[in-house]
């Protein structure tokens, strides 16, 4: 939607690029509501001891702010890679790692690089809706490629997607979001496979949720697979949304090709600092993660419970359905007093798993609802 205060047809009048006409920015709808479980958020706040080091860290680079940042951010790449090695089951070094402000911008980067005008990418949908919107902001076409109805690859028609299409980018999202759905290491294997023999093409593995996962990470996939990059963020497990820092993991030639198109000097010594106090407590982020992996389970099992259908989720939200119209049952949860998330899938919405006492809330409201629908 455009602003608010901008009507409608106010874009018609300007040179916009013809793939960008008609198109609506990424955005959920924020409302004031007890209970919103609808952005994927992690819902724990930081911990004394860490904001405590953050300020510190931050005090230390307010003395140098006259001055640019480390643009190549050594220390945070380092620390990021130890994290990778330490919790991915796959040694990394600094080399591999790249960082930049949310894995957004690490997956616009991708697509400046390797993408471009005349150039395409896939995605299997429905998927991360960000990927085919970055992919129209840099001029790459975007081709959807199939799922099953049970929102896993089809990997058949994937790889005949992709010999068909011929794509300079292919995205395999593990965890999938909305889904939740993971993705094993033989498939990402074969559509490697397939994209190389179609084409030498990225492969990108987005794994924002990877923490949340029941598998281990697909990190080691990239060992001798030139073409392969892990994309992550710290704004789920690590509760840093706010910070927006995103990182991947990827052969060195891949670190080097993407710093082609980065922004002069783009990560601030700020989000540096902090990023770097964040790592310094990852056992304790870490434990919060457990808990909302297990607060996930709690919603799967209880909206099972309760008659819904539910996508297994390895990420830290859940997708249940059916709805004969999910915009109505999106309301009338809302109505309740929660806040969840329409993604426009048909007959499906997402909640976020929350602290226990939110998703009670929405485990209440959703019982009523289906009270209602059934009496």
């Amino acid at each position: 939607m455009t602003n608010s205060s901008t009507p409608q047809n106010a874009w018609d009048a300007l040179p916009i690029r013809d793939e960008l006409r008609g198109q609506s920015p990424y955005g959920a709808p924020q409302l004031d509501v007890p209970v919103r479980l609808n952005t994927n958020e992690n819902p724990y706040p930081l911990p004394d001891a860490l904001v405590d080091r953050i300020a510190e860290r931050v005090r230390e680079a307010a003395r140098d702010l006259n001055r640019y940042p480390d643009r190549d951010a050594v220390e945070l790449r380092t620390e990021l890679a130890r994290y990778l090695t330490r919790t991915a089951g796959h040694e990394v070094a600094a080399a591999n790692v790249w960082a930049a402000n949310g894995s957004n911008e690490v997956l616009q980067q991708l697509l400046q690089t390797f993408g471009g005008p005349g150039r395409t990418a896939i995605g299997f949908e429905p998927s991360y809706s960000m990927h085919a919107l970055i992919a129209r902001g840099t001029g790459t076409g975007w081709i959807s490629g199939p799922r099953n109805e049970d929102f896993t690859i089809d990997v058949e028609a994937a790889k005949k997607a992709v010999a068909e299409h011929r794509p300079e980018v292919v995205f395999i999202t593990s965890p999938n979001n909305p889904t939740g759905t993971a993705v094993d290491a033989e498939t990402v294997v074969e559509l490697y496979d397939a994209a190389q023999a179609a084409r030498p093409s990225m492969v990108v593995v987005d794994e924002a949720y990877g923490e949340f996962s029941h598998h281990p990470s697909l990190l080691p996939l990239i060992e001798g697979r030139p073409h392969l990059v892990l994309s992550r963020t710290m704004s789920k497990a690590f509760g840093a949304a706010g910070l927006r820092l995103g990182y991947l993991a990827a052969a060195p030639a891949v670190v080097d090709a993407v710093q082609l198109v980065r922004l002069p000097y783009h990560l601030s010594s700020i989000t540096q600092a902090t990023a770097l106090a964040a790592l310094e407590h990852t056992d304790t982020l870490l434990g919060y993660v457990a808990q909302l992996k297990s607060e996930r389970d709690r919603l799967v099992d209880g909206l099972r419970e309760l008659g819904f259908a539910v996508t297994d989720s390895d990420a830290n939200f859940v997708q249940f359905g059916r709805f004969a119209d999910s915009h109505t049952a999106w309301r009338q949860i809302l109505d309740r007093g929660v806040l969840v998330r329409d993604n426009g899938v048909p007959g499906w919405l997402r909640v976020s798993a929350g602290t226990p006492a939110e998703n009670d809330a929405f485990l209440d409201a959703v019982r009523e609802l289906k009270k209602e629908h059934d009496a």
